[in-house]
């Protein structure tokens, strides 16, 4: 695929935000602000009949239209198959459900690998339905200090009993991106038939996402990261999802990918969903070819974008350091989220909080329920400092926060 090389007009996309005049936002891995396109999409569903799926009255098919329309901007946001993709509340829920369907299939003895680095709900789901199969789960580590997961990392916990691999494609609390790629393959070479479940929640948001590239079984992600309504979404292979057999109701479908979308789905949030991904391809006006081509063009100048905007606040806060600022975020492949230390702990980083949202700048505080990745660095369930960003974000907002940071440090005792 050719990509055109273009940059972002930040000025252009940050008028299409009504949120923007009320704050400078760095909080984006919490969930981003939304763009009047997806707005005025979701306002149109809930204005539009609506009814339960069908093809008899203007309702049902209107709710149709919305669920394909969804299911096929998704698939091009994820280089993916429309027909693997499975909409839920959230990836939280959909972790839940596909680890309750998974362990039906586990026993003692089998083994279940997640990692210190993830978001809990990629964790606390595999490990407590393993609890119940009776499996066995490992742990994987990262090094603390470069906040690195290798393959050497999974490797070391697999073996022929390795059922499944839960690993996140970016870490939501210091942005590192581990190679899922290599540790799929690892995964499989160790245990063929087992599955590798990828958290691409916090990923998704900073760059183009093939499915089949990134070694994944199952892959979840939450528009809301991206620019959209809140909403759960997976991907996999159609193939995958046909001799998996969840939970349901005894009406409802047994269709794929409907049999694991229980109850009636949110259709205004689908129109929101397909209205972010069709923004997203838009971010570099005038693309010509395809949605999945001009995603490609749009996103890779985001990244162009946001590796600019993190290297200035890499270098502000490195300046900030005699203060008592430590950056936290080092993998070498990383997202622009940056956790920052304060060498007076919690107490001074929800200090620092406060002071930053009284001059109308949200850069929260806390471990973001990356509570095992936040241990592991010794900074036990409080994490440190976070800042993230996003699609909206300029210059001008990085030299207010840092402004800002350092007229705090240096009134802090």
């Amino acid at each position: 695929m050719s990509v055109r090389r273009a940059e972002l007009d930040t000025g252009r996309i940050r008028a299409q935000f009504p949120a923007l005049g009320e704050a400078v936002f760095f909080d984006g891995p919490g969930g981003t602000q939304t763009p009047t396109p997806v707005i005025e999409a979701m306002a149109r569903a809930m204005s539009s009949p609506l009814s339960n799926r069908g093809a008899r009255t203007p309702g049902e098919r209107n709710a149709e239209r919305l669920v394909a329309e969804a299911r096929s901007a998704m698939a091009d946001l994820l280089g993916a198959d429309p027909r693997g993709i499975v909409f839920g509340r959230s990836a939280t829920q959909l972790a839940y459900d596909f680890s309750r369907t998974l362990a039906k299939e586990w026993s003692p003895g089998d083994e279940v690998v997640v990692t210190r680095l993830d978001h809990d709900s990629n964790i606390r789901p595999w490990v407590q339905a393993a609890e119940q199969a009776g499996a066995t789960v490992r742990w994987a580590g990262f090094d603390a200090e470069s906040g690195e997961l290798t393959v050497d990392h999974i490797r070391r916990e697999l073996s022929a009993r390795t059922r499944l691999v839960a690993v996140t494609a970016a870490s939501n609390l210091i942005g590192t991106k581990p190679p899922t790629a290599e540790i799929a393959a690892a995964v499989k070479e160790a245990a063929p038939e087992a599955l590798v479940y990828v958290d691409g929640v916090h990923r998704t948001a900073h760059g183009l996402v093939d499915l089949a590239e990134t070694g994944a079984d199952l892959y979840t992600c939450s528009p809301y990261k991206f620019l959209g309504p809140h909403l759960g979404v997976l991907a996999a292979a159609p193939e995958l999802l046909e001799r998996l057999r969840p939970d349901k109701l005894l009406p409802s479908t047994d269709a794929v990918p409907e049999r694991f979308e229980l109850g009636t789905l949110p259709y205004e949030s689908l129109a929101g969903t397909r209205a972010a991904v069709d923004f997203l391809a838009d971010l570099v006006p005038g693309g010509e070819g395809s949605r999945r081509e001009r995603l490609a063009g749009s996103l890779a100048a985001l990244e162009r974008h946001e590796e600019v905007l993190r290297a200035e606040l890499e270098s502000g806060i490195a300046a900030l350091a005699p203060r008592g600022a430590v950056l936290r975020s080092r993998a070498a492949s990383r997202t622009p989220t940056l956790l920052v230390s304060l060498a007076g702990g919690a107490e001074e980083e929800a200090a620092a909080y406060r002071f930053l949202g009284a001059r109308g700048i949200q850069a929260p505080a806390g471990s973001f329920y990356a509570v095992e990745a936040s241990r592991h660095l010794g900074l036990g369930d409080s994490g440190g400092l976070r800042i993230g960003l996003a699609p909206y974000n300029d210059a001008e907002d990085v030299h207010a926060l840092l402004s800002a940071l350092g007229e705090f440090l240096t009134q802090a005792p």
